[in-house]
């Protein structure tokens, strides 16, 4: 308490509106204290009331002083917008927090959304707000207002102005067309939105009319609330058609704005109806004080608006994810065959890469050109049906995911447990077909270049240089981890294509158009749009993951940290060259083995952390929590023991 008298002595209703509100700024501060204890900032509370209450020439100041405030800074911002972004747009949010980080705000200020946060600055001050008790309430209450019924009546008028602001914001952004498009017809139809400014008047009418009748204020009240309630519904439809429109982190955004400013309409409305204003008051204060602390975070805004995309995303990936799980032996021998393609042909772009690598480009275009023809060997793999284990994954994980959401029953895990073993033997599939068939294809190319040009795919000196790269003594397994990620971007990208497909319907566009439809006929325009459809996450996975593969390694090394990628095939395919260069003498060698050694970690790495990542965001995005993962890792070690064949070859 010692520095209430001098800030009891520094109160002054004359003194600039700067000073008046570093006042109180500094009042807050000396209820805060150290924050360490909520008793404590409630009985300084009590003593400042004390205090004013012993001292009459105080508690006229405070009253001028509180009456100057009331008059020249205005409430409203602070009850219908604070929280809110001032435009609906999630760039402008973004910016508007990154600015109010960076910039200092000012305390000359007469909008009470501005002035808020300068003087409740701390989340403790939800603490002991809420716990000030209703003696101390009516307490202040009596040494602020000198006229109570005037101030209760200026109270409810800037009550209902704050609730006409917000359901007029409430009501332009229903009118969104991208919002209003995507409402079910009969949400559309009744045109909720339409009536809700009449709603609005009706209620200000009633309420302020002499001689008020409460059935009449009620009958306006509940229609006010009806029309709020179908409004709600008529945005709710929007989420049932985002798998045939898309979605967007704008779009996220302006529905999460929407339903949270219905919130604040009915959290104004409740505070304009309650029989104690002064409680209803500090209830909205304490209220504003934790979405004040809220607003600030970058983020939580990015984590809050990107998880409806992160859950698309995530049930795209899954979609693809199902195809990649085999179930049955004719699944498996068919994931084999894919692998073996896919394997045969990264033994070609083993060769590519040496060619680029031989003829000697700067490191961006080496990178560029290797980026290139990786994303040109992975769409042949794509468009002929063959498999690169290592993209699998990042997708069959969203699968997974989505299984975990209802495991409570035996049954319900016993089926998870077999969906484990499809995925690990399915993975032991596509990676076996991989590497079993890039060894061979890779030897038989370097046995036709030998016999065309007389010399091996690469140089003993080049190839012993390869063996150092694999070689598990050095960086090759952080290497194989950071391409893991790689692969697990890769998915996103190809998820966000996806949904960005679909978000701007380029299908129908390419169905449709007729400036298309001219070049290629209907029935052609037809076929292309549904093979994109079809194929446009997996052409957007292997073009985002061939150029980070090329170009990553390019534009780290020019930062001076040069990040490199270990991929399991390609590393089989650029060791079986440097086997193949050296001849039977490279066995002597033990670089050789060291890099032998290392292709099945490799391998391993790239999978687990792909899948790690890609799990841990579809299960965020699916909201699947309080899963519990003793009683699945001891189904999954059972099945182990029990029947270990099953998680390489169906049983």
């Amino acid at each position: 308490m010692d520095n209430l008298p001098a800030l009891l002595a520094a109160l002054n209703p004359d003194a600039s509106l700067a000073d008046r509100h570093i006042w109180l700024i500094k009042l807050f501060e000396w209820i805060r204290g150290d924050e360490s204890s909520v008793p404590a900032a409630v009985s300084r509370v009590q003593g400042f009331l004390d205090a004013v209450a012993r001292q009459p020439p105080v508690q006229k100041r405070l009253q001028a002083w509180w009456q100057t405030l009331v008059q020249t800074v205005d409430i409203t911002p602070l009850l219908a917008d604070f929280g809110f972004a001032p435009r609906t747009a999630f760039v402008s949010e973004l910016a508007e927090r990154l600015r109010r980080k960076i910039l200092p705000a000012t305390p000359e200020t007469v909008d009470a959304a501005e002035l808020f946060p300068l003087v409740a600055r701390s989340r403790f001050d939800t603490q002991w707000m809420g716990a000030l008790d209703d003696a101390q309430i009516t307490q202040l209450t009596q040494l602020l207002s000198t006229d109570p019924a005037r101030d209760t009546l200026a109270w409810q008028h800037s009550l209902v102005d704050a609730l006409t602001y917000a359901t007029a914001q409430v009501r332009a952004t229903g009118f969104a067309p991208e919002l209003r498009l995507r409402m079910d017809a009969e949400a559309r139809q009744a045109r909720a939105f339409h009536a809700l400014p009449s709603d609005v008047e009706a209620l200000r009418q009633v309420f302020f009319k002499a001689g008020r009748d409460d059935d009449e204020l009620m009958a306006v009240v509940t229609q006010y609330r009806e029309r709020l309630d179908a409004c709600r519904q008529a945005i709710n439809s929007i989420y049932v058609h985002l798998d045939d429109h898309g979605v967007s982190v704008g779009m996220v955004f302006r529905l999460r704005q929407l339903r949270a400013r219905i919130v604040r309409v009915r959290e104004l409305l409740d505070a304009l109806l309650a029989p104690r204003p002064a409680l209803a008051a500090l209830k909205l204060l304490v209220r504003r004080v934790t979405i004040g602390q809220d607003s600030k975070s970058v983020g939580a805004l990015i984590s809050a608006n990107s998880t409806l995309l992160s859950a698309k995303m995530a049930e795209r990936s899954a979609e693809t994810g199902e195809r990649y799980i085999t179930r049955n032996r004719s699944e498996y021998k068919d994931m084999l065959g894919k692998a073996m393609g896919g394997g045969a042909i990264t033994a070609f772009t083993t060769l590519l890469k040496f060619v680029i690598l031989g003829v000697g480009l700067s490191g961006f275009w080496g990178g560029f050109w290797s980026g290139l023809m990786y994303a040109a060997s992975f769409i042949v793999m794509q468009l002929l049906h063959c498999t690169l284990a290592t993209k699998q994954p990042a997708m069959t994980a969203p699968a997974m995911a989505a299984k975990l959401k209802d495991i409570n029953t035996d049954t319900a895990l016993a089926d998870f447990v077999d969906e484990v073993t499809h995925l690990v033997r399915s993975q032991v599939a596509a990676v076996f077909g991989n590497v079993f068939m890039v060894v061979p294809t890779v030897l038989l190319i370097n046995a036709l270049i030998q016999l065309v040009l007389g010399r091996p795919m690469i140089s003993p000196g080049h190839a012993v240089q390869v063996l150092g790269t694999l070689s598990l003594l050095g960086p090759t397994l952080l290497w194989a981890a950071f391409t893991g990620v790689i692969l697990f971007v890769a998915s996103l990208m190809a998820g966000w294509t996806e949904n960005w497909f679909v978000l701007h319907r380029l299908d129908s566009a390419m169905r449709h158009n007729p400036r298309i439809t001219a070049v290629l006929g209907a029935d052609r325009a037809a076929r292309w749009a549904a093979f994109m459809r079809d194929n446009i996450s997996g052409l957007a996975s292997a073009i985002a993951l061939g150029f980070m593969l090329g170009l990553i390694p390019a534009f780290t090394g020019f930062f001076g940290v040069e990040l490199e990628v270990r991929h399991v095939t390609l590393s089989t395919g650029q060791l079986a060259a440097a086997g193949a260069s050296l001849g039977l003498d490279a066995f002597r060698l033990p670089a050789i083995w060291w890099a032998m050694a290392a292709i099945p970690l490799i391998g391993a790495l790239n999978l687990t952390v792909s899948f790690y990542l890609a799990f841990r965001l579809a299960l965020q995005a699916h909201n699947v929590s309080g899963v519990d993962r003793a009683r699945i890792r001891a189904a999954i070690w059972t099945r182990w023991r029990t029947h270990p064949g099953s998680f390489f070859v169906p049983q």
